[in-house]
């Protein structure tokens, strides 16, 4: 457990730095913005790309566990849809719904890339980037498609249903979709990493994960997680109770092991990514409640992470 509490303090320590640095003012959202846009379609990719296409093995072995996690979160997100006419009877309208959707279902990649990192090197990279070739284009179409069906379209387009072919195609024009892709071409065929390009790229990424996790820290809202506390609640334990717990159990079945099992499941652990409240902005989903679930899952996700990898380990 001290091992793991080791591993994870500076991951979450960079989070706290990051919502410092904002909150005191130092670096306003001036800052943020672009540099969260910068990590993400930039700093993030190249990481992804040179530690897939430099990595020793990714291939079918990783498989059962991609499957696995795929499952799980098809399940949850099953069940969440299956409550969804309760829920309105309780006062969550389709907006608030889909937040909640959100927050059950989409892991934060930025944690998810540090955490597999910290634990076990450059394994835990390529094992991560399966989880996330796995996951992440899911997880952007089940809750696209939410929020097309639930929420409407965004101000331009109120209210108008669309469905799984507007979903897919944003989904898997996602750039840490693409460098995982790349990075996972580039090792299968064997060509590896070009000779000057490779060690620039390498530079580059070398500055995601840092900038990555402070950016995390940054968007968090303290008065946003105040409010609507049962939905914020309910969607934090699906997230970081349910979801992992789910995923080692079928992992199980799938006889998926060893550090791919703790990848598996620590990354479905993860708190809920902060891509889910522009979603939520942009396509008419409940802002205020996404950005509690997002602050909660993150400040609670400092102690449920480490405690489910030690029970996993």
């Amino acid at each position: 457990m001290s091992g793991t509490l080791s591993a994870l303090a500076p991951v979450f320590g960079l989070i706290v730095l990051g919502y410092l640095l904002k909150s005191r003012g130092g670096f306003t959202e001036a800052f943020w913005d672009p540099a969260e846009r910068m990590t993400f379609y930039i700093l993030f990719p190249a990481l992804l790309v040179t530690k897939i296409g430099g990595a020793e093995a990714v291939g079918v072995g990783l498989l059962p566990m991609a499957a696995a996690m795929a499952a799980a979160t098809l399940i949850v997100a099953l069940f969440i849809s299956f409550f969804r006419s309760g829920l309105q009877k309780s006062g969550i309208d389709g907006p608030g719904f889909t937040s909640i959707f959100q927050g059950a279902i989409r892991p934060n990649t930025f944690i998810g890339m540090a955490a597999a990192y910290a634990l076990f090197g450059d394994l835990g990279l390529t094992l991560a980037a399966a989880a996330i070739i796995a996951v992440i284009p899911l997880v952007n179409i089940l809750s696209l498609t939410a929020l097309y069906r639930w929420a409407g379209a965004g101000p331009a387009e109120p209210k108008q249903r669309r469905g799984w072919g507007d979903a897919m195609v944003p989904a898997f024009k996602n750039p840490i979709i693409l460098a995982c892709l790349f990075g996972a071409a580039l090792n299968m065929t064997g060509l590896g990493l070009p000779p000057v390009v490779g060690p620039m790229l390498k530079i580059i990424g070398s500055a995601a994960l840092p900038l990555g996790l402070m950016a995390v820290g940054a968007g968090l809202d303290l008065g946003a997680a105040r409010k609507v506390r049962g939905p914020i609640a309910g969607a934090a334990v699906l997230k970081l109770a349910v979801m992992p717990a789910l995923t080692y159990a079928i992992c199980r079945v799938f006889d998926v092991t060893g550090s791919a099992l703790t990848v598996a499941v620590l990354f479905m652990a993860l708190p809920v990514a902060s891509a889910s409240y522009v979603m939520a902005r942009q396509l008419g989903g409940d802002g205020a409640l996404m950005a509690g679930i997002i602050t909660v899952t993150t400040i609670a996700a400092a102690l449920t992470l480490p405690v489910t990898i030690f029970l996993v380990g």
